[in-house]
């Protein structure tokens, strides 16, 4: 186990990141089309082809999905990986060549877009290029930290960035990636103990623990004071499984993946926030009772919570 996403095997990751505009991409690319579901949170979400995954809908699976910085500017990332993967004839095929395929790319985006980077780019913001750089970077290995969707971002005032982890139920593995760019404080106030520290698995974001003689009160190490306009923050990111299951059960686990977030930071799913948690299966491990499906969501929020603080922990070295 590398603790992390890739565990779960069946797809490859892929990041791209621009150092003078202080943004970047990460894509999640599955072997195979897969079944995928998402929910969203909080007050400021951006996103693409959502509501294709929403019960009725024609589309059960997915050939990537994106996570981009640049709020709504980063949309356009999803384009760039699906020029890429309609170059390969990846997607659903209406007839044959040369009429294109239709890949089916939903994505999410984050705010970094005061990050202090050159974001001077006149009518060709770089996302699209970055989105078709990050399918190319796909399978030469995963990073964490200031890279791919993370580059530019931040956790309250601290700086935020790309993280991943895993756990295993049984014989079924899921694993989380995340961007986490969130209004609230990833810290215990008052000290440099991460909230999600119970659930940490070999000191993977320092090891640190809360003094004894802690007592809570209001965080001042948030973005609040700062923000007082919509869309500037989130928590973006996917979470995989190798357990067969449909978009009705995968709903039910990005759900219940959404609750790793509160685990990690204080306050959360804010108006100002846009948080927002793909589910894909890649796997085909029966995971038929409702009681196992609840252990997995239950892993897969801790593996949320973990993700999130690695990202900072990792951008913060």
């Amino acid at each position: 186990m590398k603790n992390n996403i890739l565990d779960v095997g069946g797809l490859k990751i892929g990041n791209a990141y621009d150092e003078k505009v202080k943004t970047g991409v990460t894509v999640i690319l599955p072997n195979e089309p897969a079944f995928c579901a998402v929910d969203v949170r909080g007050g400021g979400p951006g996103t693409r082809e959502t509501d294709a995954l929403s019960d009725g809908g024609l589309i059960d699976q997915v050939h990537a999905v994106v996570l981009s910085g640049g709020s709504v500017y980063g949309l356009a990332a999803a384009d760039g990986v699906t020029s890429w993967l309609g170059d390969q004839r990846i997607g659903y095929a209406p007839g044959p060549a040369p009429i294109p395929v239709s890949p089916v790319v939903p994505s999410a985006i984050l705010f970094d877009n005061a990050n202090g980077g050159d974001k001077n780019w006149g009518n060709n913001p770089p996302f699209r290029g970055l989105g078709f750089a990050a399918c190319n970077a796909a399978g030469r290995g995963l990073g964490q930290g200031r890279i791919g969707a993370g580059y530019g971002a931040s956790a309250g005032l601290y700086p935020g960035g790309l993280g991943s982890a895993s756990e295993k139920v049984g014989d079924i593995t899921v694993g989380a990636i995340i961007a986490a760019n969130p209004v609230g404080s990833p810290f215990m106030p008052g000290t440099d103990c991460f909230w999600a520290w119970p659930f940490e698995q070999e000191d993977e974001y320092g090891g640190k623990r809360p003094p004894a003689d802690f007592k809570y009160s209001p965080p001042k190490d948030t973005k609040l004071e700062f923000l007082k306009s919509g869309g500037q923050s989130t928590v973006i990111g996917v979470i995989a499984t190798d357990a067969k299951l449909g978009r009705r059960t995968l709903k039910r686990l990005a759900i219940m993946a959404q609750d790793g977030i509160p685990m990690a930071v204080q306050p959360s799913h804010t108006p100002l926030d846009g948080d927002t948690i793909f589910a894909l299966s890649v796997g085909d491990i029966e995971c038929i009772s409702p009681p196992h499906l609840a252990e997995l969501g239950a892993a897969a929020a801790r593996c949320v919570a973990r993700a999130l603080s690695r990202g900072v922990y990792e951008a913060m070295k």
